[in-house]
């Protein structure tokens, strides 16, 4: 009786003061998978812990390379401007499906296992999402050509070949080992901006049965394979309501974060509409999150160049205001597109515009980088 007092009074306090963004942490939060390794729920736990303290910062590809520099031992454009690497590093296995030795953006997936062992060894943390092609069509991610998903599916002329597609990332999954032979724990990410129509899984290109078909499969199947070190991320693109969000979400049992990627762009230069959108959003997640006793994430973030100066302190960190969100992470440096001309990057390197203020945001009481989650 005591608990349902306190959850009634909790559930007045989000109605009517923005009580939510002061929520912290859910005393009933547990692994979908029941067989997580003992690193995994460990992991989980700091996770959720971490929530009181502030929200960790994420990069994708950081290690690998940034504006001006590949490959180079240690380096960070993060660590170049502020002394420490990020929280969160961010990783793709797209082309592991077809043997590939590298990814999708060039990086060779033995740089990237030593990388994801070196991140671990300093109380790092990685997430993986996976671009892999459309299994219908032999094109990439990007063809949406509509059911290729129902083809994956047992019975589905694709199925045997998705399969080994499966084989190929639990093998790269249990190679991911710490000194003592121990499963890294990982952020699964798969079938990443599902409410969003570009990708082969997105709406409009399978159903919803379909989709939860397909993301209940691929999780059981990797289980199956002895896959236990993955904690399993959903994650959508822009939404309306909470309807639009669990549209597509295949239960408790099948999802342990749940996250949106939203982006400021060209059109939004004072970065009001990128505001209103991820308050929005987050009020919506939260709000799911406390239901399901979720973590919740802003999994994909940025503004391409970061023209604004004072983006960090001004744009990205009113958007997330106090809700208690897990992880922000920030897409990659890649720096000259030839094709686009153009520059494409979304952390700040030395000399960047927005440096100054990223020092500031970095020293925020509440934005987590690797320093500050470091184990003891």
């Amino acid at each position: 009786m005591k608990n349902n007092l306190i959850i009634l009074i909790i559930t007045v306090l989000i109605g009517t003061s923005g009580f939510s963004q002061a929520f912290v942490s859910n005393t009933n939060l547990s692994l979908s998978d029941k067989k997580a390794t003992t690193e995994t729920v460990a992991l989980y736990k700091k996770l959720n812990q971490l929530t009181a303290k502030g929200y960790l910062f994420g990069h994708q590809d950081d290690l690998a390379y940034g504006v001006k520099w590949k490959y180079e031992d240690g380096r960070s454009d993060i660590k170049d401007v502020t002394g420490d690497y990020p929280a969160v590093y961010g990783w793709d296995i797209a082309g592991l499906e077809n043997d590939k030795e590298n990814n999708i953006d060039g990086v060779p997936f033995i740089k990237m296992k030593q990388y994801i062992k070196d991140v671990n060894k300093r109380g790092g943390i990685s997430t993986i999402s996976w671009h892999f092609d459309n299994p219908a069509t032999g094109k990439n991610a990007w063809d949406n050509t509509p059911n290729a998903a129902k083809t994956v599916l047992p019975g589905g002329e694709n199925h045997k070949k998705f399969i080994s597609w499966l084989d190929k990332a639990s093998t790269f999954f249990l190679s991911l080992k710490d000194e003592k032979g121990k499963n890294i724990p990982i952020l699964f990410r798969p079938y990443h901006e599902l409410t969003g129509g570009w990708f082969w899984w997105g709406k409009g290109n399978c159903t919803p049965e379909e989709f939860k078909a397909l993301w209940k499969f691929t999780i059981d199947y990797l289980q199956k394979k002895g896959v236990h070190n993955l904690i399993y991320v959903y994650n959508t693109s822009s939404f309306k309501s909470k309807e639009d969000f669990i549209a597509n979400y295949p239960g408790d049992n099948y999802a342990d974060i749940i996250s949106f990627d939203s982006y400021q762009n060209n059109d939004d230069k004072e970065g009001k509409k990128f505001i209103e959108e991820v308050q929005n959003q987050l009020k919506v997640v939260n709000e799911i999150g406390i239901e399901k006793h979720k973590l919740i994430a802003v999994a994909e973030a940025g503004y391409e160049a970061i023209p604004d100066p004072k983006w960090w302190t001004g744009t990205l960190n009113k958007a997330i205001g106090d809700y208690k969100i897990s992880y922000v992470l920030l897409w990659r440096n890649h720096g000259w597109q030839e094709k686009e001309q153009k520059m494409h990057y979304y952390a700040p390197y030395s000399g960047q515009v927005s440096e100054k203020d990223f020092v500031d945001f970095y020293n925020l009481d509440k934005t987590l980088f690797e320093k500050d989650i470091k184990k003891n």
